[in-house]
């Protein structure tokens, strides 16, 4: 039901999208949301490292977490690593279900997770030189809005027991 892939390319989000979504002729609602790396403010790269044995599990179990608390036609997650240029796709996820709601909360889920809890290490390139960026502390208030175990983000049975 979930389609995850880390991508080393870069991919066509419009194309995606369309892919997935006919492969749901039956869900009421489609939800996506792309992250591109921001033009302007001096940005001339963005680099997103990763450790290859954790990421895609995790990416996986995160999927299935998502999928364990809403009821989805489907769910799609890509994210891309390496070094990548203003404009550049890094992210997409996109939550297809019966009604809105669910491919709402999921796909927010998702990327809230994938904001402040995952598995790659990013930095930006200003000026010729290159600066590590750590998450913000909104990001993590808004990770916070799920009711997981945060030592535990993924443990789907302790998550449905707190609603």
């Amino acid at each position: 039901m979930a389609e995850v892939r880390l991508a080393t390319e870069p991919f066509d989000p419009g194309a995606e999208l369309a892919r997935f979504t006919a492969a749901h002729p039956t869900a009421g609602g489609v939800v996506s949301f792309t992250g591109q790396v921001r033009a302007g403010d001096s940005v001339e790269a963005l680099e997103l490292r990763h450790y290859g044995p954790l990421t895609l599990p995790g990416m996986r179990e995160l999927a299935d977490a998502a999928a364990a608390r809403w009821p989805l036609a489907g769910l799609l997650v890509i994210h891309r690593s390496g070094e990548l240029r203003p404009g550049e796709p890094i992210v997409l996820v996109a939550a297809a279900a019966r009604h809105r709601r669910a491919a709402f909360a999921a796909a927010d889920f998702v990327m809230d997770h994938l904001k402040s809890q995952s598995w790659f290490w990013k930095r930006e390139k200003r000026a010729g030189t290159w600066h590590w960026i750590e998450p913000r502390g909104e990001d993590y208030a808004d990770l916070g809005r799920w009711k997981t175990d945060l030592e535990e983000p993924f443990d789907t049975a302790h998550a449905q027991s707190q609603e």
